[in-house]
C-alpha cells in the first residue's frame, strides 16, 4: 500500500481564498478600504419594505397539505414535497404521535448527526425525553425507546441485521427526512437500500423541499412495495420571497423585472460582462451589514464560496453591533461557555460577542457550530457567514440570504449552482411565524453570474437519479440472508433498474455484483455454493468503506491489541476520505506507532495489489493521519493535535468521528475476535470526548 508524505499541490486555483489579504494588518486594510457605502434603495421597493415585520400572533392552523399528508400516512406510504419552512416537520410530529398513542414504535432518519441531535431534543420536549432515543455513529442512548432518532446508515444496518435473523423490523413508521439525499452521489445508495429493504408493513413518510421528479419516485415506490405511495405537494412558500440586488455603491434594487433582470443589475452585467476586473476585490462586509440594518433586512445568512472566505469575513467585521437584547444574549452565551470551556479561547468569540456575527462551515468544531446555531435561532446574531452546507437540513432561518457566488464546490471542482442547492439555500429566507416577507439578495462579484441566478430562480429542482451500486459491505450483508438469485431480484426492483427500463436499457448492477462476488470467493469470504464462509460472516459486520482490508488485518492478527491509542491510530487512515496530504517527519514519530503502522501495511499489501489488479480502487493510508489520532487517543491537548496535524478543527473532529464508527464495527466482533473487539470499544471511548462530542 503506497504511503504518501508529500504536500499535495493538486488543488485548483479556483480554491485559493480570494479574500486572503483580509488577514493582513488592520491599518493596511483600512487604508485600502473603499469609500463608505451610502444606504439607498430603489423607490419601487418602498412598498415591499413596508411589508417587513412580524405577522400577527394567532393560533396555529394546519395547512390543507399537512392534513392531507397526515391522513395518507395513516393508511400507506406518503411522499411530501413542500418548500423549506412550510411545516413538513409538523406532519412527522403528528404522525409519530398517532403511532406513539397506539404503543407503536417510530424511527426518524436524518442525513446529519447534528440534525439527529437537534431532533432528539425537539421530540424529547414533545413526547418526553425518556420516550426518545438516539442512534448515530457517535451516540447510542435509550436505544429501546419507542421513538428513535438516528442516521440513515444506522437504520440501513438495522435492516441488514433484521434480514439476517429473518425477523421483522420492530417499527411501525419510518420517517426519511431530507429525502432528496436519495440522489446524493456518495450517500444516495444508503437511502435507496432502506427503501428497498424496508418491510411493506412499515409505513414510510418521505419529506423534502427539493425533488424534481417526485411522481417518478412515488411510482417506483408503489411498484416496489406493492402499495400506493401518495404524493402530497405544496408549492407555496409560507413566507413569500423577494429577490434583491445590492449595487456596490450601496443601493438596493430589485433583482428582477418579471422574469428578466431589472435595469440596474442588467446594466451592471453589461459593464462587467467578463468580471475579470473584479478579481480580488473584497466585499465590504461591515458596510453591507450596515446598509442592510438600515432597511431592516437582518438577520441574514451570507453564503460564501469557501471556509476561508467565511473565516476571513468574520475577521473583517470590526464594527460593534448596536443590539441590546436586555442582557439575555450575554447570559445565554456565558452559559454555553461555562458548559464548554474550550470555546472561551475560540478565535471567533470576540466577533460573535461584539459584532454579532459568526461563521458556520465544515471546518469548525461541532460544538462551535452548535453554539452559532443556538445564538442565531434565539435571534441574537445579525449575520452568519456560511458555506452552502448549512442549507442541508439545519434549521437555520433568517430574514435574508445573501449570495456572493453563482457556483458551488462539488468535492472536486466548482460547478454552476444547481436548482436543488439554490432552493435549499434560499429556503432559509423568511421565518414562518416571525416574518411577513423574506429576501434573497445578490451581491455582484467575480464569481457571480447574474443571468444564471435569474434562470435558477425560476427553475425546478433537478431530477433525482439512482446512486445504487455494489460494494463489498453490501454484497457480504446481502449474502447473509439472500441467494444470488434473490439479490438479482432486489436489483431488478431498484430505482436504478426502474429508471433504466424507461430508457430501454439495463443497469450494470448485476454484472458489478458478480465481479464483487467472484473476488470474495477468491479471497475465501464466500464458498463455491455462494454462501458466506466463517470469515465472510464476521467480515459482513464491518460495514465500512474498506471492509476487506480491515478483515485482512484481523486475519493476519496485525491490529495492536495492547494499546487503545495504537489501535485507534492504525484504524484512522482507513477512515480518512480526503485527498489532502501533510508532510511529516517519520523520525519524529513514536517507534511503537511506526512499528504498528508498518505491520498493518505489510499485512494488507498483497490484498491491495490483488484488489487493484481486479479493478477495485484502494486509497493510500496516510501515516500523518495515524499520528494525529495517536496523539489525541494518548491524551494530547486538542490545540496541540491541531497544530501538529495542520488540520481544521472540523476536519479533525470528522476524522475522529469516522474512526470511532470504524472502531464500533470492529467492537461488534465479540464472538470471533474478543480481544481486539474489547480493545476497539476502549479505543472508541478514548477518542470520543470533548470537544468532539458534547452534551
Amino acid at each position: 500500500m503506497p504511503v504518501s508524505t508529500r504536500k499535495s499541490h493538486s488543488r485548483s486555483k479556483r480554491t485559493i481564498d480570494p479574500y486572503h489579504h483580509l488577514r493582513v494588518r488592520r491599518k493596511r486594510t483600512q487604508r485600502e478600504s473603499p469609500k463608505p457605502l451610502e444606504p439607498r434603495s430603489d423607490p419601487t421597493l418602498e412598498d415591499v419594505f413596508s411589508r417587513i415585520g412580524n405577522p400577527d400572533s394567532e393560533l396555529f392552523t394546519p395547512d390543507p397539505f399537512q392534513l392531507d399528508a397526515l391522513r395518507a400516512i395513516q393508511k400507506t406510504d406518503c411522499l411530501v414535497t413542500a418548500p423549506t419552512g412550510a411545516g413538513k416537520t409538523w406532519i412527522a410530529e403528528k404522525a409519530i404521535q398517532l403511532i406513539h398513542e397506539r404503543n407503536g414504535r417510530c424511527w426518524y432518519a436524518s442525513p446529519l448527526k447534528a440534525l439527529s441531535n437537534a431532533k432528539r431534543v425537539e421530540f424529547g420536549d414533545i413526547f418526553g425525553h425518556d420516550k426518545v432515543g438516539i442512534l448515530t455513529g457517535d451516540t447510542k442512548e435509550n436505544a429501546d425507546a419507542p421513538i428513535i432518532v438516528g442516521t440513515t446508515e444506522i437504520l440501513r444496518n438495522k435492516l441488514y441485521e433484521a434480514m439476517h435473523r429473518g425477523e421483522d423490523l420492530d417499527y411501525d413508521l419510518v420517517v426519511l427526512d431530507e429525502a432528496h439525499f436519495l440522489g446524493d452521489e456518495e450517500r444516495g445508495v444508503v437511502w435507496e437500500e432502506i427503501m428497498i429493504y424496508l418491510p411493506v408493513r412499515v409505513h414510510m413518510l418521505l419529506l423534502s423541499a427539493t425533488i424534481g421528479n417526485n411522481r417518478e419516485i412515488a411510482e417506483w415506490l408503489s411498484s416496489l412495495r406493492k402499495k400506493e405511495c401518495v404524493i402530497v405537494e405544496d408549492i407555496n412558500r409560507p413566507v413569500p420571497l423577494y429577490p434583491l440586488f445590492f449595487d456596490p455603491p450601496g443601493t438596493i434594487t430589485p433583482l428582477l423585472n418579471g422574469n428578466k433582470l431589472h435595469k440596474v443589475p442588467a446594466d451592471w452585467l453589461a459593464r462587467n460582462i467578463n468580471r475579470r476586473s473584479l478579481r480580488g476585490k473584497i466585499p465590504p462586509f461591515d458596510r453591507i451589514i450596515k446598509v442592510m440594518r438600515t432597511f431592516n433586512l437582518l438577520p441574514a445568512i451570507f453564503f460564501l464560496k469557501s471556509r476561508g472566505e467565511c473565516d476571513a469575513a468574520v475577521e473583517s467585521c470590526t464594527l460593534s453591533s448596536d443590539r441590546g437584547n436586555n442582557g439575555f444574549f450575554e447570559k445565554d452565551l456565558d452559559g454555553i461557555l461555562d458548559r464548554h470551556p474550550h470555546l472561551k479561547s475560540h478565535k471567533q468569540l470576540h466577533a460573535l460577542r461584539h459584532a454579532r456575527v459568526g461563521a458556520h462551515h465544515g471546518g469548525q468544531l461541532p460544538v462551535w457550530k452548535s453554539a452559532v446555531e443556538t445564538m442565531m435561532k434565539k435571534g441574537y446574531l445579525d449575520v452568519v457567514f456560511a458555506t452552502s452546507t448549512v442549507a442541508a437540513g439545519v434549521n437555520f432561518p433568517a430574514r435574508t440570504v445573501v449570495l456572493f457566488n453563482s457556483d458551488q464546490f462539488n468535492g472536486h471542482e466548482f460547478i454552476p449552482l444547481d436548482a436543488t442547492a439554490f432552493h435549499q439555500m434560499t429556503g432559509r429566507a423568511g421565518r414562518r411565524g416571525q416574518d411577513n416577507i423574506g429576501f434573497m439578495m445578490v451581491f455582484p462579484g467575480k464569481f457571480t453570474d447574474l443571468d444564471h441566478i435569474r434562470k435558477t430562480f425560476f427553475a425546478k429542482p433537478e431530477r433525482i437519479t439512482s446512486r445504487l451500486r455494489s460494494d463489498f459491505s453490501m454484497v457480504l450483508n446481502l449474502l447473509l440472508s439472500h441467494t444470488p438469485e434473490e439479490i438479482r431480484d432486489i436489483f431488478d426492483r431498484s430505482l436504478a433498474d426502474y429508471q433504466y427500463r424507461k430508457k430501454q436499457g439495463k443497469t450494470r448492477l448485476w454484472r458489478d455484483f458478480i465481479r464483487h462476488l467472484d473476488f470474495l470467493k477468491a479471497e475465501g469470504f464466500v464458498d463455491g455454493q455462494n454462501r458466506l464462509t466463517e470469515d465472510g460472516i464476521w467480515a459482513s459486520q464491518l460495514r465500512l468503506d474498506q471492509p476487506l482490508l480491515i478483515a485482512q488485518c484481523l486475519r493476519e492478527e496485525a491490529l495492536p491489541c495492547d494499546s487503545e491509542a495504537l489501535l485507534a491510530a492504525v484504524i484512522a487512515p482507513f477512515a480518512y476520505d480526503r485527498s489532502s496530504l501533510v508532510t511529516i517527519s517519520r523520525s519524529s514519530l513514536p517507534k511503537r506507532l511506526k512499528k504498528a503502522y508498518g505491520r498493518v501495511l505489510r499485512s494488507i499489501e498483497p490484498l491491495s495489489q490483488r484488489l487493484a489488479g481486479a479493478g477495485f480502487e484502494t486509497a493510500p493510508l496516510a501515516i500523518w493521519v495515524a499520528a494525529a489520532i495517536y496523539g489525541w487517543a494518548a491524551g494530547m491537548e486538542w490545540d496541540r493535535v491541531i497544530q501538529r496535524s495542520k488540520m481544521a478543527d472540523g476536519d479533525l473532529a470528522m476524522l475522529i468521528s469516522r474512526t470511532a464508527d470504524s472502531l464500533h464495527q470492529i467492537g461488534s466482533l465479540k464472538e470471533s475476535h474478543p480481544q481486539v473487539s474489547a480493545r476497539a470499544a476502549a479505543a472508541r471511548t478514548a477518542i470520543l470526548r470533548e470537544p468532539v462530542v458534547f452534551d
